[in-house]
């Protein structure tokens, strides 16, 4: 396969089938671009001039299936760094959640310096993370400990937090 061509794979799992897109590095490692649930608002679909290969996505697959599996509690897996510097931030402070733990949006505004209405932007940024899972937005709730905001819905954020022993406001959504 070619350096920095666009590689994808289909992997069932038990949120649904997740659409894993990446591309071989120089070193010929893969980078995870994206990783995109079934029926996902926003979410990436496969186009013309990819190519799919099950295989270069081993590695991913297995840390995901021992994730889904309550085997594992973070991902070892390259990521491409994407997105604004904002979106960066608030990307990395997400990576920063601990598993089995919950934070608010204005926690999240707070760490990246983002005060008042920052709290939209925050929103915004998480609402753009593409990859899913791998990097914990699920972990982010309404300061009331409710469910809110999940661009793969919301049934889906109570079953990752199910998953990972976290119960927000006895799973009440907003």
């Amino acid at each position: 396969m070619t350096t920095n061509s666009t590689l994808y794979a289909h992997v069932d799992g038990p949120l649904g089938a997740m659409l894993l897109v990446g591309r071989v590095a120089d070193g010929g490692s893969l980078v995870l671009r994206s990783l995109s649930l079934e029926g996902q608002k926003g979410g990436v679909r496969v186009q013309d001039g990819w190519t799919c290969d099950p295989a270069a996505f081993t590695g991913v697959a297995a840390q995901l299936g021992a994730y889904f599996a309550g085997r594992r509690e973070g991902f070892d897996i390259p990521c491409e760094e994407s997105g604004t510097d904002f979106q960066r931030a608030v990307w990395t402070a997400l990576e920063e959640i601990p598993y089995g733990s919950t934070v608010s949006y204005g926690d999240i505004a707070r760490r990246v310096g983002a005060s008042g209405a920052g709290v939209r932007a925050v929103s915004t940024a998480i609402g753009r993370n593409p990859l899913l899972v791998v990097r914990p937005c699920h972990r982010v709730i309404g300061a009331d400990g409710s469910l809110r905001g999940y661009a793969a819905g919301l049934e889906r954020k109570e079953r990752l937090l199910a998953l990972e022993g976290v119960v927000a406001n006895g799973g009440r959504r907003a």
